[in-house]
């Protein structure tokens, strides 16, 4: 017979996660790798960047079409954004990096729809991409700012779309705790380890709380509209044809 603990245990996990969970395994039983093509899709570029990177002459190559720095002009770390997502740090173990994205990119993919988790991901990666030039140009003196030296670090990798996504699919299935601890996480790595990745970390968490929100307040506002306008479109072109066949 198990313990106390566990029944209470099993009924706090499935509070939490008993609708993400069903969800998930419902769109994968169903479809397989059908249901997360963007998600497998994200997984193989950054196997891709981070194999071409170690080969003579790819870091080069990645650096140019990939790899953000805030000393760079802001059009080319515009252009370099999207594919900065991801390319993976030269410091950090790749295998993780795919683990993580696979994971979370595939349960925001069938929990959020496609669309939503691209503009979380690239949105908030962007908010951290900003940052980081808003903090070089405070400088070390305000409690936001960071040294010159800061601008010449290469900024990449998928951590700041992961961590958002996690924070929206957490808000979505009213998964509190899971949220909570997200952001408690991420704000410890940011006091005990104070750098760059951890403060646009925290960055991508208060994007993805706002965008959240915002489709929680006004997720189905601009779909009703759009719709609207395509029902008076269409009775306009009908009222058009019958005055046209009408003698």
């Amino acid at each position: 017979m198990r313990p106390k603990w566990w029944a209470v245990f099993r009924r706090a996990a499935v509070a939490e996660w008993g609708e993400l969970f069903a969800s998930v395994k419902d769109q994968l039983v169903r479809r397989k790798f059908a249901a997360v093509p963007l998600a497998s899709a994200a997984t193989l570029l950054v196997l891709l960047f981070s194999i071409v990177q170690h080969l003579p002459g790819g870091d080069r190559f990645v650096a140019d079409i990939g790899v953000v720095k805030a000393a760079l002009p802001l059009d080319v770390s515009l252009l370099r954004t999207p594919l900065s997502l991801y390319v993976p740090a030269l410091d950090l173990p790749v295998w993780g990096a795919l683990a993580q994205v696979f994971l979370v990119f595939g349960v925001a993919e069938i929990v959020l729809g496609r669309r939503l988790t691209l503009v979380v991901a690239y949105a908030c990666t962007l908010a951290g991409t900003l940052f980081a030039r808003v903090g070089v140009a405070l400088g070390p003196q305000h409690a936001l700012g960071f040294p010159r030296w800061v601008a010449h670090v290469r900024d990449t990798g998928p951590s700041a779309a992961v961590v958002a996504l996690a924070v929206v699919v957490a808000f979505r299935c009213r998964a509190w705790w899971t949220g909570g601890a997200v952001v408690v996480s991420m704000a410890v790595e940011a006091v005990l380890l104070p750098n760059l990745a951890g403060m646009e970390h925290l960055v991508a968490i208060s994007a993805a709380v706002l965008i959240a929100i915002w489709v929680e307040v006004f997720g189905d506002y601009w779909p009703r509209v759009l719709t609207g306008v395509g029902a008076a479109a269409s009775v306009a072109a009908q009222g058009r044809t019958r005055a046209v066949i009408t003698p």
